[in-house]
């Protein structure tokens, strides 16, 4: 009888090596060698794999791709499948694409199952088939029930982890639209291997993508995440896909955010906001109002900026907090903004404006639970934390927007006009921008006042004369 044999996968991009090495020759990763127990064959399994194949060469032969000139493809852009939800269809860039396939990944509990299914159930003019390999068929009822009452027919749940078995079942129902709920947990007869494995998952989804682009069925896939913020599995599995959107949040805060990471048919700076209420989630279309606080006047070390993800300007409240160091080392802690964009603001508010922040501990925090990325953050940042470190709150009505250069020049930021339009739109009465976007609103009449700023030190002349 035939002992079981070993073998090493890479756990970053599924290379394969006979013994464990310490660094990935393929991506140049340091420990990231599984060991993979692969169980020997037996004749009649090895018989049969080998009839399998040369049936696949066969209708592959029968089918084979011809290579067309460029001139002659058609750029008629396809329908996309609307979705009914206006966040999510922002996120994929207007839509599902049919034949696409769509990886959704985020925490345990943060909403990836409850957001597909809400969405799945809105869509009752398509067929859909929802397969679950970590719920039974009650407990996705229930929870079915919890978000829309009398769920329609049009849902066909499975509940089933062969990959074989799947493609048969949708042989059956001809869906319109594929959930597979979630990847890491299914397996294929072809595969040797744990379901959760780096090759299992690597050739799940693989087969998975064959069926997409031939049957021009979208398919979407959740994925779990692991402890380094990563989506489980392979890394080719991101390469495989044409959408990666990613589910963000804090279980204990109400908010959560749909961020695109890669989208072959959209941009990947777009951004959708829900809140996660008891009958489900909810989305939100006005972020800037949920994320201002009614009780920050007369409240030092608060500003509020006018940022931009991708095509939506919203409101952000930057709060800050500076004291004096408890330990010999003083802390920098920064929740919902880049702790090394941090660092470099302190230096030019130390540098250049003066400041003695070296004996002091500095917190800053976006409310809401955000992360967001946009430069122009820069400005409240450094206003909330002089703020703070002087003890003196800033005006009501005042918000504001700039990058922060080395040498403590606002520099320019993009869409200058919608964040004053939102601005504008909430009431605020004051707004500084830099003064080299203001070139671009000669002529252009608004009811709040803009005070054009170049340097930091005269923004922070204008917030606290």
């Amino acid at each position: 009888m035939a002992k079981d044999k070993t073998a090493y996968v890479c756990d970053y991009c599924g290379q394969e090596s006979a013994k464990w090495m310490g660094k990935c020759p393929s991506c140049g990763q340091w420990n990231t060698f599984k060991e993979v127990r692969i169980s020997a064959e037996t004749p009649v399994k090895s018989a049969r794999k080998a009839a399998s194949s040369v049936a696949t060469t066969s209708l592959r032969a029968s089918k084979t791709a011809r290579a067309v000139s460029l001139r002659d493809i058609s750029t008629k852009a396809e329908p996309r499948i609307d979705t009914h939800d206006a966040e999510l269809n922002r996120v994929l860039g207007g839509g599902i694409v049919p034949g696409s396939i769509i990886l959704l990944g985020g925490d345990p509990g943060i909403g990836k199952s409850t957001l597909t299914l809400q969405t799945i159930v809105q869509m009752t003019e398509r067929r859909v088939l929802y397969v679950s390999g970590e719920e039974s068929a009650h407990q996705i009822k229930m929870r079915a029930e919890r978000l829309t009452p009398n769920a329609g027919e049009h849902v066909m749940i499975l509940c089933e982890t062969s990959l074989e078995n799947i493609f048969k079942e949708i042989e059956e129902v001809a869906p319109e639209l594929i959930v597979i709920d979630s990847i890491q947990t299914m397996e294929t007869e072809d595969v040797e291997s744990a379901p959760g494995s780096v090759t299992q998952i690597r050739e799940c989804a693989s087969a998975l993508l064959r069926f997409a682009k031939t049957s021009a069925i979208p398919v979407i896939l959740i994925g779990h995440i692991n402890k380094e913020g990563t989506i489980a599995g392979p890394k080719v599995l991101e390469h495989i896909v044409d959408t990666v959107i990613q589910f963000e949040g804090d279980r204990q805060n109400i908010y959560r955010i749909l961020r695109s990471i890669k989208n072959r048919f959209g941009s990947t700076s777009e951004l959708g906001i829900y809140e996660m209420l008891q009958n489900g989630l909810r989305p939100v279309t006005n972020p800037s109002e949920l994320l201002l606080s009614d009780e920050r006047q007369g409240m030092s070390g608060i500003a509020i900026s006018a940022a931009v993800e991708g095509m939506r300007p919203f409101l952000v409240e930057t709060q800050a907090l500076v004291s004096t160091a408890a330990y010999g080392t003083p802390q920098r802690s920064a929740t919902g903004f880049d702790q090394r964009r941090l660092n470099m603001l302190l230096a030019v508010l130390e540098k250049k404006v003066g400041f003695k922040l070296i004996q002091k501990d500095v917190f800053i925090n976006i409310a809401g639970g955000l992360k967001v990325t946009d430069m122009a953050m820069d400005l409240s940042v450094i206003a909330s934390v002089f703020s703070s470190n002087v003890d003196i709150p800033i005006e009501e009505g005042w918000c504001m927007c700039g990058e922060v250069g080395l040498s403590s020049e606002v520099r320019p930021v993009s869409r200058i006009e919608q964040r004053i339009a939102e601005a504008e739109k909430l009431g605020f009465t004051d707004i500084i921008i830099p003064k080299r976007n203001s070139n671009a609103l000669k002529g252009k009449k608004y009811s709040i006042r803009i005070h054009p700023v170049s340097k930091v030190e005269e923004a922070i002349r204008t917030l606290f004369s």
